[in-house]
């Protein structure tokens, strides 16, 4: 976990005024705190959190040994901890976040800070939102599911919204590194968890709603209700909402916070196209904006759903300060993210590209676009990840049957699950014909789908993007389907 140079300090006392605990017995100092035994340093409070597999608490003698002189936990946790000063709350994940904020002095309340929500497009809108910045000459962060960025430095994520203890510090580096804007994903299970204590956002923009995650929320309503937390006082000061999505529309309706609006379609949003033509390398558009705001350019980005990123992209470094101007020139050379429709180029006369698609509706969307700029067939490879939604595994299927010629059914990561289990739930009640085929082995269904390819077809991998490993029955293989796709294509060359 990075850590800023400059030393903070707090009390055990005042942390425990700070979020109702008792504290009786010696006083000590702490300068840090984490939630992971092996990120420890000498002088951190240790959050023990209960987790879903195993209490935070087991690890207490680990942070111990590495210098933890003090720890925050649960009842249950409490009984594991008498080696070290104890705090004991209901909501450990929540206290820690109003200690790690206080402990760095509010680091994001010091940068123009943005956090991005939604069920598809946050990568992208956020990589492209730091590409604008980057390209405009203004040093910013970046923390998201692909990587996390502080200025030119870049680190892998592990997870899309980090927990606060890492988030706080990693905010307080950036302070201290001078970098002026902070953009961000905001997952709605942190969001849910309480991992956003203590953030605050100088904007928080709301993408797009669809089914997925409904393993943890459990209905989209729950699904939706965790999203919006986002949009309070507490959390930000300024929404920027979609609202060509009904639940985009209904948080615009009721947003109890300022709010702006912004559409592909609605000319009465306060951000929108007037102009959006598709062209041989993307797009060609105008953006109008608040107060007469026109800004004309072209992308490279394709398919509907990215010309929606884009527009939430401008519209959001419009609003932390980006001249007009100057995103119109920067625009044609901001990408997007990796594992985003990312072209696998090896000369072939086909298209190659890998999506992170792994949602009913990104499955869609990302097939659609493809009949943008496909003269030929639509070949895609598609999996469902074990252990996570399985409502959405047949719908996922059907959307790929559908939207393609040539469908491949294959593994993603099957964590626990057997996959042909995963594979039956996806398959169930469609008739899939050759060439259309259920291929277990990912590897075997990328290979199948580039001997499937003519000129002017395209070959869609989807459902993995950027990741760079498969994880199945608790250990995760190197598996990055933007090499495996390119391995494919030069066997057959």
């Amino acid at each position: 976990m990075n850590r800023p140079i400059q030393e903070f300090s707090l009390t055990l006392s005042q942390v425990a005024e700070l979020i109702g605990a008792q504290f009786s017995g010696d006083e000590v100092r702490i300068n840090g705190v984490s939630h992971i035994d092996s990120e420890v340093i000498p002088g951190d409070l240790f959050a023990a959190i209960p987790g879903a597999k195993f209490h935070g608490a087991e690890f207490i003698p680990s942070a111990k040994k590495r210098g933890a002189v003090a720890v925050i936990t649960d009842h249950a946790g409490a009984l594991q901890s008498a080696e070290l000063p104890t705090l004991v709350v209901n909501d450990v994940r929540g206290a820690a976040a109003i200690a790690a904020t206080s402990l760095y002095r509010s680091p994001m309340r010091d940068l123009v800070t943005v956090g991005v929500t939604g069920t598809n497009g946050k990568t992208t809108v956020t990589t492209l939102v730091h590409q604008l910045c980057a390209l405009a000459g203004r040093e910013g962060g970046l923390i998201g599911t692909v990587e996390t960025c502080i200025g030119n430095e870049r680190l892998k994520s592990v997870r899309t919204t980090p927990e606060a203890t890492e988030l706080q510090a990693l905010a307080a580096v950036m302070r201290e590194r001078h970098v002026r804007q902070l953009v961000m994903e905001v997952s709605s299970h942190a969001l849910a968890m309480g991992r956003m204590k203590g953030s605050h956002f100088s904007i928080a923009a709301f993408t797009n709603l669809t089914q997925d995650h409904l393993d943890f929320h459990q209905d989209m309503d729950s699904y939706f209700a965790a999203k919006s937390l986002l949009f309070t006082h507490e959390l930000s000061d300024l929404a920027l909402i979609n609202i060509d999505n009904q639940y985009g529309a209904k948080l615009a309706q009721n947003s109890v916070i300022q709010r702006k609006t912004i559409s592909r379609n609605q000319t009465s949003a306060d951000w929108h196209f007037s102009e959006l033509h598709p062209s041989s390398q993307g797009y060609e558009f105008a953006i109008r904006g608040p107060g007469g705001i026109l800004i004309e350019s072209r992308t490279s980005l394709v398919g509907g759903y990215n010309a929606d990123n884009l527009l939430m992209a401008i519209a959001l470094a419009v609003e932390i300060g980006i001249d007009p101007i100057e995103i119109a020139t920067h625009a044609p050379f901001a990408m997007g993210a990796a594992g985003r429709l990312q072209s696998i180029s090896l000369g072939q006369p086909y298209k190659a590209l890998v999506d992170y698609a792994h949602s009913p509706d990104a499955v869609k969307n990302v097939l659609n676009a493809a009949r943008e700029f496909t003269t030929g067939k639509i070949i895609a490879v598609l999996g469902c990840g074990g252990d996570r939604d399985a409502s959405k595994r047949p719908q996922m299927g059907r959307a790929l049957l559908e939207g393609c010629d040539i469908s491949i059914f294959t593994s993603d990561n099957p964590r626990s699950e057997n996959p042909a289990h995963i594979l039956e739930e996806m398959t169930t009640g469609l008739s899939i014909q050759a060439p259309s085929q259920i291929i277990s082995d990912r590897a075997e269904a990328i290979a199948y789908a580039v001997r499937c390819a003519k000129p002017g077809d395209s070959i869609l991998v989807l459902g993995k993007g950027h990741e760079q490993g498969q994880e199945m029955s608790g250990k995760i293989v190197d598996f990055d389907d933007r090499l495996v796709l390119a391995a494919a294509i030069e066997g057959t060359s």
